[in-house]
């Protein structure tokens, strides 16, 4: 795939970009840089992100990058920060240090930024959204972190990451789904759309044994919509479809949710009556919604 996108840029720019990577070879000595510049880092010298929502590398694509990273150099600079006297952290970059390495680099080129372990974990999320093939469970944990770690709200965080409010509360959504299924979603066993539908099923045995059936009978999308309707008499995903609810909707089910693990989801009727289901784990989160709704803090 990397080759691809070298060979796309045709000679002159090729050329320059591997001008400009010879170049930075040539500096002798590592020093702070503005984010507009670069500069030559010993691998060596470099750790990977504890941050890095990507939790696997694909081997294959890894050795083509590194091919290509062989054959031309590094086109696109790792973004490093500071950590110690000669010793950098990835923010984004990850996947060019593992080519790097594998292709037998020494050093590579690099921007230097500053920023705190708060900073990092924001920039680091946020740059690999927005750029990286991250799988959609990988996306939604990458979404918790920002509202968990990061002390975003939904409405902040799609922002962050240029998406949509209803875009993140569905990825979201697929966090309240069994281990099992997250699973399958994640090594591409069923789809995010499979995944939707079975949200809409609120007994979790039937979920699991929903997911089997779709891997054991290759379902489509709207064959499983059809046997939820059938076999589990629940209402499919175009009589209630939570991915049309007005904004202010989501609103409520965010702030309801802070209390309760984002366990909340409200179904609507086009006649515009419905639900709201509320699932908690313990007393306390019970004991906390009360004491906000008492002293008026909702």
């Amino acid at each position: 795939m990397a080759k691809k996108s070298v060979l796309g840029k045709g000679l002159g720019a090729l050329l320059a970009e591997a001008n400009d990577i010879q170049a930075n070879r040539e500096v002798k000595s590592v020093r702070e840089e503005s984010p507009v510049s670069t500069t030559e880092i010993y691998l060596d010298q470099i750790e990977p992100n504890p941050y890095q929502p990507r939790v696997s590398f694909d081997e294959e694509a890894l050795n083509e990058l590194a091919e290509s990273i062989k054959n031309i150099g590094i086109i696109q600079p790792l973004t490093l920060r500071r950590i110690a006297n000669d010793r950098y952290q990835i923010i984004s970059g990850e996947r060019r240090f593992r080519a790097a390495k594998i292709a037998g680099l020494k050093v590579v080129p690099a921007y230097i930024r500053h920023a705190d372990d708060n900073g990092m974990l924001e920039m680091a999320i946020v740059e690999n959204i927005q750029r990286e093939n991250l799988d959609a469970i990988e996306t939604a944990m990458s979404f918790q972190r920002l509202i968990d770690e990061c002390d975003l709200t939904q409405e902040e965080m799609a922002d962050r990451v240029g998406k949509k409010r209803a875009t993140v509360t569905n990825y979201l959504r697929l966090l309240k789904l069994p281990a099992e299924i997250q699973k399958a979603v994640k090594i591409g066993k069923i789809s995010v759309g499979h995944a939707k539908v079975l949200l809409s099923v609120e007994d979790i045995d039937n979920q699991l044994t929903l997911c089997e059936l779709i891997i054991r009978k290759d379902l489509s999308v709207r064959q499983l919509e059809e046997t939820v309707k059938k076999v589990a008499k629940a209402p499919s995903v175009e009589d209630n479809p939570e991915s049309y609810l007005p904004d202010n909707y989501y609103k409520v089910a965010e702030i309801v949710g802070k209390y309760f693990n984002n366990n909340v989801s409200i179904k609507r009727s086009n006649k515009g009556n419905g639900v709201m289901t509320v699932r908690f784990n313990t007393e306390e989160e019970v004991d906390n919604f009360l004491k906000a709704i008492q002293e008026k803090n909702l």
